[in-house]
């Protein structure tokens, strides 16, 4: 079987939509007005996709807020906010370039979602001829969405993990009753739990095992079947191509993050100075046997947050070095990061979304060839 390869979620979104997503935050159009040109920009970006050959596709997240944010708010502004949350929550990340993003506050309970990805997943397979996947977030950013101190009244922390686990697992379930081949769980907060960051209270509280642990909560209640096209993600981070965590020793996270007891994991890689080094760790902690499923390590082989486009020469290179660490049948390539995981996304090295929308098809093909060689020459 040849190396699989799959992108993480995101794609650049147009301009005009991003415009759009402010047009609606100001009432200068309708929520009906952004729907339509959300799935203007979903189809022409899963078409885009397929006319790389990308096995398998999305929408590149057009109809989402974020990647983090989608459950629960139709807007990074908090248009279309969900019940029982406020707008003035803690930072989930503040980024290098000085610019963060902050998530809602929970004021009560319940917790519900109010949009399933499962949504997207459905919208999807009517227009795609490929298989469909779905990113989806994890209860571990979630679980940030409650206070760090104290707890709320009538509300306990307890009872809102569990009913966010629950929400987390019919969001998976729903996904692939929908229609979807693989669902993938974003966790670039894992990385970011080891930065302690005085600006940023929670990464200070070593929250990086709570992370492991809570998603494993959910995790453990699917099948080993189900659980090997079920994948967690880890970057960290991507937005106006920026990092949020990349000065943190990655070992730190990959020493622990293979607890999870996923069946592949997408892994960012091609950023990091000492790529080599990431494969060895990854082949070292991730497991033939995580209850029942053998770990698939999606190497990242292209950068997200450059418009330089990498070769695909480059990317076979960098199969075959990783090949030397990870057993060729649990290795796997792909992007570092979704190319733009947040609604409002200018690209600044790009010098445009719309620019880094085309660049992101060219990275794409790219991966595409290069896993294609490198395939060949490992005689899979």
């Amino acid at each position: 079987m040849p190396i699989p390869t799959e992108l993480v979620g995101s794609l650049p979104r147009p301009e005009k939509l991003q415009n759009a997503y402010q047009d609606l935050d100001d009432g200068k159009i309708t929520w009906a007005d952004l729907q339509a040109l959300q799935d203007e920009a979903a189809e022409d970006s899963i078409k885009r996709l397929e006319a790389t050959g990308e096995p398998i596709v999305t929408d590149g997240e057009q109809r989402e807020s974020s990647f983090a944010t989608y459950p629960i708010t139709d807007t990074l502004a908090g248009t279309g906010l969900a019940d029982n949350l406020a707008g003035d929550g803690q930072f989930f990340a503040i980024f290098d370039d000085g610019h963060h993003r902050q998530l809602p506050r929970l004021t009560g309970g319940p917790f519900r979602y109010k949009t399933f990805a499962s949504e997207f997943v459905e919208k999807n397979r009517k227009i795609a001829t490929h298989d469909v996947k779905q990113a989806v977030i994890a209860p571990s950013m979630l679980m940030l969405l409650y206070p760090l101190e104290g707890e709320i009244e009538g509300y306990s922390r307890d009872q809102f993990l569990a009913d966010l686990c629950d929400e987390v697992e019919k969001d998976i379930r729903q996904c692939f009753a929908a229609g979807a081949v693989r669902v993938s769980v974003d966790f670039t907060e894992g990385r970011l739990a080891n930065k302690n960051d005085a600006r940023n209270p929670w990464t200070g509280r070593n929250m990086l095992q709570d992370f492991i642990d809570l998603n494993n909560q959910v995790f453990d209640r699917f099948s080993p079947e189900e659980r090997r096209n079920i994948g967690i993600h880890t970057c960290p981070g991507g937005d106006n191509d920026s990092v949020h965590s990349k000065d943190v020793p990655y070992e730190k996270l990959l020493s622990k993050m293979f607890e999870i007891n996923a069946g592949y994991f997408l892994i960012q890689c091609a950023s990091e100075d000492d790529k080599e080094e990431v494969y060895r760790l990854c082949g070292k902690y991730s497991r033939d046997d995580a209850n029942g499923v053998a770990q698939v390590c999606f190497m990242g082989v292209i950068n997200p947050l450059t418009p330089e486009v990498e070769t695909a020469e480059q990317v076979k290179n960098d199969l075959l070095t990783a090949a030397k660490h990870i057993p060729v049948e649990r290795l796997g390539a792909t992007d570092d990061c979704g190319f733009s995981p947040f609604s409002r996304d200018l690209k600044p090295k790009h010098g445009s979304p719309d620019f880094a929308r085309d660049v992101a098809m060219q990275k794409i093909s790219a991966r595409l060839e290069g896993t294609r060689m490198a395939s060949e020459e490992l005689g899979v």
